[in-house]
């Protein structure tokens, strides 16, 4: 029996036509994770171009330092945007995360090196790092709202796993494109300056998404709030989510299996496989199958939210994932079959939770409060839980020589959203 406070409706309400909001919001989407996917991947290359250290270690670490600068302006960036959605609309908010997010990374792509201009060069770099996370900090959410509020309300989730496949996508084609600039000019091209050629393709993907926004107002499909839910979105900011902060940190320890298993993901399987000697470019090849396998998954797992409740949808996978984290992370390194095995469940696990989960970062509150409240839970789980998972993984292996101990670290994350799930699932809001 379906529980009454799952997200899942019985009856669509609205009119079949939200194909254009949907693909507008994809692509966002895309972009969004192909920018920061970016940075990780060409990582090695951007640290000989915009740092002068002797050390080439010395001079990684700054930028991933860089990287995580994006992550750390989020939460505050996120809800600030995200309280302005409130007020003016998905339109304007829409328009200018491109915007931002087209700028910061096109603006890397053409940044001069620091044998050009010096220290300028990683003061510039961060920056344009801080500029990308800015406009990244409410893409996901405002833009997973826009597509909710445009289709029928019966199948919320599955617009918010089309949302998550585009979150995979966007990862996919990023590193499909370092892929082959690799494998078809060699690093002394990528090094001589051909890293910039995945930075600049982001201007005409940029331009297409921005133009499509623009376009919404005179197709009526992007509707302002109402002046009533105007004139409460007034009030500021922390006065208006007074009586949320429980419902935050309830989604927030929901999606915190979820989180963990994104990064890993994105960033911490394929630095795994490489330390484990599979190679750069089977590792490289195992990522994008992972980033494959999370698009139809995650559209999946959205409808099944729809079918059975987002609560049931919840508790079943993560109870799933909670049981199949260490045999996950004890696979690693026995043999490449039962390795790549391993990842695939994980992958499949991670995005079948994602639909059912974006929906309730979004739809537990009022609309008043949707886009500050959805951004503040997204960003704080995405900074604090999900981008520290590959140090903590990484530390756990270095004071225990296995990857194993980091199984039972996300297999304890992943009971902890199990439990929040069956117990506090939050109600979803209508006013």
């Amino acid at each position: 029996m379906q529980q009454p406070s799952d997200l899942a409706a019985p009856v669509a309400t609205k009119p079949s036509g939200y194909g254009k909001p949907l693909f507008v919001a994809i692509l966002g989407n895309v972009i969004e994770y192909y920018d920061a996917t970016l940075y990780g991947l060409l990582a090695v290359f951007l640290s000989k171009a915009f740092f002068d250290f002797s050390d080439a270690n010395s001079a990684l670490l700054a930028t991933y330092a860089t990287f995580i600068i994006a992550y750390a302006v989020r939460p505050i960036a996120g809800v600030l945007l995200g309280h302005l959605a409130d007020i003016r609309g998905h339109r304007f908010v829409l328009m200018l995360t491109i915007n931002l997010m087209t700028i910061g990374t096109v603006g890397i792509g053409l940044l001069p090196t620091y044998a050009s201009i010096g220290f300028w060069a990683p003061i510039l770099l961060v920056l344009l790092r801080t500029i990308q996370g800015i406009g990244a900090s409410a893409e996901f959410t405002v833009a997973t709202s826009y597509a909710i509020a445009q289709g029928p309300s019966g199948r919320s989730q599955y617009l918010t796993g089309w949302s998550n496949a585009g979150a995979n996508i966007g990862p996919m084609l990023a590193s499909l494109i370092a892929m082959l600039l690799a494998s078809t000019f060699g690093d002394t091209f990528l090094t001589s300056g051909g890293w910039r050629v995945p930075f600049l393709l982001s201007a005409p993907l940029g331009l297409v998404v921005f133009y499509l926004r623009r376009q919404m107002v005179s197709d009526g499909i992007i509707h302002s709030p109402s002046p009533d839910v105007r004139k409460h979105a007034r009030v500021p900011l922390f006065v208006a989510l007074r009586g949320h902060w429980g419902t935050v940190a309830s989604v927030i320890a929901m999606g915190a299996g979820q989180r963990v298993g994104t990064f890993c993901i994105q960033a911490y399987f394929v630095t795994a496989l490489i330390r484990l000697g599979y190679g750069g470019t089977l590792a490289m090849m195992v990522s994008i199958v992972l980033f494959g396998i999370g698009v139809p998954t995650s559209v999946y797992g959205g409808i099944l939210a729809d079918k059975f409740g987002g609560r049931r949808t919840l508790v079943i996978f993560f109870a799933l994932y909670a049981l199949a984290a260490v045999p996950l992370f004890y696979a690693m390194g026995v043999s490449v079959p039962l390795t790549l095995l391993g990842l695939l469940v994980c992958a499949i696990l991670n995005n079948l939770v994602a639909a059912p989960l974006n929906a309730a970062y979004i739809m537990s509150f009022p609309r008043m409060v949707r886009g500050a409240a959805s951004a503040l839970n997204f960003n704080i789980g995405s900074a604090i839980i999900g981008a520290t998972a590959p140090l903590t993984a990484t530390w756990l292996v270095g004071r225990t020589g296995s990857d194993t101990a980091f199984g039972w670290y996300m297999a304890g994350l992943c009971v902890v959203s199990c439990l929040t799930a069956a117990f506090a699932f939050p109600r979803p809001r209508t006013d």
